[in-house]
């Protein structure tokens, strides 16, 4: 591979979706996506939750405000061809406790979002000599928790996520894209309380008493690929590993893996695109 400076763009720029690196991305596209996903209930949890879902695809891509592809919804305050500084919103931790044995009796546990500032960094570009171009980029993101039962939220701390993130463009085929992430966590007492922590009154003869604390959560690396099907359809596989050895609160009754996983599935069939253009 050799550095190349050919890729002037966002740095936040998806090189897995339908267009081509040499093609202008459209202002707004619209269809249908679905999936299926299976992971843990919560990190370090021993228990599975499966989801399968279809839903409305919409991306936006504006001067300031974008919805949808990979840096989920977010405000753009500062960008140019190496980095881009925005405010963001998107899902959280995986957390679904119903019917999970070492939780019974316990509050369940609800969907989690976040919001906060988000620095992304391009650290190079690279093209290669077979065909197909790469991206690597350095991602800083302090993002403040909210659970909700979407009849409400309640705040449950800050985290605090560095992450190194790998695409290529032309892997097997020139329209194939792979993505790759290595992303650590730190967060407040108060998230770690939400997974960790069990009060007196909650607590049994096999699952004593706990006071949570703050800090390292625990690492990810995911792994992603993305494919083209028929025409304005694409795949996509996803696979990532959770290590949760190190934990602030391994000792916790509620801590069960040292190492967890999620597998996925999914599709996305772009139905409508603008003949207007992206600026970037």
């Amino acid at each position: 591979a050799s550095e190349d400076a050919a890729i002037e763009d966002s740095p936040n720029r998806d090189l897995t979706g339908f267009e081509g690196l040499n093609e202008r991305l459209p202002l707004w596209e619209a269809g249908v996506g679905g999936g299926m996903i299976e992971s843990p209930n919560y990190p370090a949890s021993s228990e599975r939750n499966f989801v399968a879902l279809a839903l409305p695809y919409v991306i936006y891509r504006g001067d300031i405000f974008r919805v949808g592809g990979r840096g989920g919804a977010r405000a753009v305050f500062l960008e140019n061809d190496r980095l881009e500084l925005d405010m963001s919103f998107g899902g959280a931790f995986a957390a679904d406790s119903d019917d999970n044995t070492v939780r019974e009796g316990m509050p369940e546990l609800d969907y989690l979002v976040e919001i906060g500032p988000q620095l992304i960094y391009k650290i190079k570009d690279f093209s290669f000599s077979g065909g197909g171009n790469s991206r690597l980029n350095a991602r800083l993101q302090a993002r403040a928790v909210f659970s909700t039962d979407f009849g409400g939220f309640d705040g449950r701390g800050f985290v605090f996520e560095p992450t190194l993130t790998y695409q290529q463009r032309g892997v097997f085929l020139p329209d194939t894209g792979f993505s790759l992430a290595l992303r650590t966590t730190w967060a407040t007492e108060k998230l770690h309380d939400y997974f960790y922590e069990v009060t007196p009154e909650y607590a049994t003869t096999v699952r004593p008493a706990y006071d949570a604390k703050s800090g390292y959560l625990g690492a990810e690396l995911s792994a992603g690929l993305a494919f083209p099907v028929v025409k304005n359809v694409r795949g996509f596989l996803t696979t990532s590993v959770q290590f949760n050895s190190g934990s602030a609160n391994e000792n916790s009754p509620l801590f069960e893996k040292d190492v967890t996983y999620s597998v996925g599935v999914g599709f996305v069939w772009r139905a409508y695109k603008s003949d207007a253009k992206a600026t970037w």
